[in-house]
């Protein structure tokens, strides 16, 4: 008996065609994808056939609805490159525009805590996933995407293939993070858990990676075993590494190469929430005469 097969409508093929002519991550289509299913469904008839109004009345009912600043960033996107590309409406997004997102700084921890946490991961395939996060400031996507051969220790760098942006780079490659990926790596082998020249951090086939989602329940459970009590992710790691680095007194241009940063800027953002750096300005209410 053969099992009925789900069909993709001519538009969404359309759409789906349009993405992948432009090279679009896949977590990118899924996300377009994802904003026209909820603005159809809101609509109740084909997306294709709403009008400027139409898409107003959306935008206000994904903030009246209590939806986030972000996520209504998000949809906007995914309906603007449908009526801009795929059904080439562009007027039809005349009454949408994007929402201000609150600027809040990130959650950074203490290298005490980073080294409670690491500690409290799981296994050794979690304290070494958690240490190239810290160590090398790798985004929890680039994590996952490290293959064995990435690792150069004559060189000491770690190769990042096709990050943000479609990117490659070089991260830093420490003697301690090293010596993590050595004794991971004879764990795993002696278990039979990775392939020749396959992924660093395999799931539970060995054929795929881990997944991030995998990563973040295992840095969370590991935050709770530590007693951190700050929201954790796998993206503080990365914060962490990049305010710590700070606090040494590395140069800010420098990190912005091995974060992979485009703009400075969006580097600078570390000298926020530096404090070691704070600790050691000297307030002018210490220089005030005695009164």
């Amino acid at each position: 008996m053969s099992l009925p097969t789900q069909t993709i409508s001519p538009l969404r093929q359309r759409m789906l065609e349009d993405m992948t002519l432009r090279k679009l991550s896949d977590k990118t289509q899924s996300a377009y994808v994802r904003a026209v299913r909820g603005f159809a469904g809101y609509l109740r008839r084909p997306p294709d056939t709403a009008t400027a109004e139409d898409l107003r009345r959306y935008q206000l009912h994904l903030v009246e609805t209590g939806v986030s600043p972000m996520s209504v960033n998000a949809a906007i996107t995914g309906l603007k490159f449908f009526f801009e590309v795929t059904v080439e409406r562009a007027d039809a997004l005349a009454k949408m525009s994007p929402v201000r997102v609150p600027h809040r700084l990130p959650v950074v921890l203490s290298r005490e805590e980073v080294a409670r946490l690491i500690e409290c991961a799981g296994n050794d395939k979690y304290r070494a996933a958690l240490s190239v996060a810290y160590g090398a400031g790798l985004r929890v996507s680039e994590v996952v995407g490290l293959k064995i051969g990435d690792i150069d220790s004559q060189r000491m760098v770690l190769r990042v293939d096709q990050g943000k942006g479609h990117r490659d780079r070089f991260a830093m490659l420490s003697p301690v993070l090293l010596q993590t990926l050595r004794i991971w790596w004879r764990t795993a082998h002696a278990q039979g858990k990775l392939l020749d020249g396959g992924w660093l951090f395999p799931g539970m086939n060995r054929v795929n990676p881990l997944t991030p989602r995998q990563l973040n329940r295992a840095i969370r459970a590991a935050a709770q075993t530590a007693g951190i009590d700050k929201h954790v992710s796998m993206h503080t790691l990365r914060h962490s590494f990049a305010t710590h680095l700070l606090e040494q007194k590395v140069d800010i241009r420098v990190i912005q190469v091995l974060l992979g940063h485009k703009k400075l800027e969006t580097t600078a953002l570390y000298t926020q929430v530096a404090t070691e750096i704070l600790r050691q300005v000297i307030s002018p209410l210490e220089g005030l005469p005695p009164g």
